[in-house]
């Protein structure tokens, strides 16, 4: 990491907040005003969290989801514990086919809700990263459409590119509404780009 990139992340409002109000990452805030704005997530829901670390999500998503729900986090990395009784983290890659084997034995039911900032190891040759990205939130999308229950929501991070609209088009043959997001703390400059499923078909 150079020191003009940490230097400006040290400035950055969003990591300044998550210091603050202990957040493992800016990233909950993405999560966070999406929330706000379409409440995909409600207390008592069952919600996995497709590569989870370091947990910034899964702490918005407990939020959501209160006592009585269920927060499955999963992730290539180990996740430091949240100290929750009901989230639950597991190391894997979302791209093995015995992941989702696996999250499916300890889902206590269908899932209300999936949710997705996976990346891939990002090259710098931007064609490259576009593809590999495009890769995860299809599988991600494949893994929604297999744990989710009826009515579902489904929300994935995705990088803008030539392969963009294909991904779109499958989101909007498996749930009945679908919106486009940006929520105000991705950065400008980013090319990532949110879409939320609601009410799986």
């Amino acid at each position: 990491m150079s020191g003009r990139w940490l230097e400006r992340r040290k400035r950055d409002h969003y990591y300044k907040m998550a210091k603050r109000e202990k957040y493992r990452s800016r990233a909950a805030y993405k999560l966070k005003q999406a929330l706000e704005k379409y409440g995909f997530i409600k207390p008592g829901d069952v919600v996995v969290d497709l590569g989870a670390a370091p947990g910034g999500w899964l702490q918005v998503a407990r939020e959501a989801v209160g006592d009585r729900g269920f927060v499955l986090g999963i992730d290539v990395k180990r996740i430091d514990p949240l100290g929750y009784g009901n989230v639950y983290t597991i190391v894997g890659d979302i791209m093995d086919p015995e992941s989702l084997t696996r999250i499916k034995a300890i889902l206590p039911r269908s899932a209300d809700a999936v949710i997705s900032d996976i990346s891939p190891n990002i090259s710098g040759i931007w064609d490259l990263d576009h593809i590999r990205q495009i890769e995860l939130s299809m599988c991600s999308l494949q893994i929604a459409l297999s744990i989710l229950k009826n009515g579902g929501n489904f929300f994935v991070k995705v990088f803008q590119g030539e392969l963009f609209d294909q991904f779109l088009r499958e989101v909007r043959k498996n749930f009945r509404q679908v919106k486009i997001i940006k929520p105000k703390a991705s950065r400008k400059e980013s090319a990532e780009i949110y879409v939320l499923g609601l009410n799986k078909i």
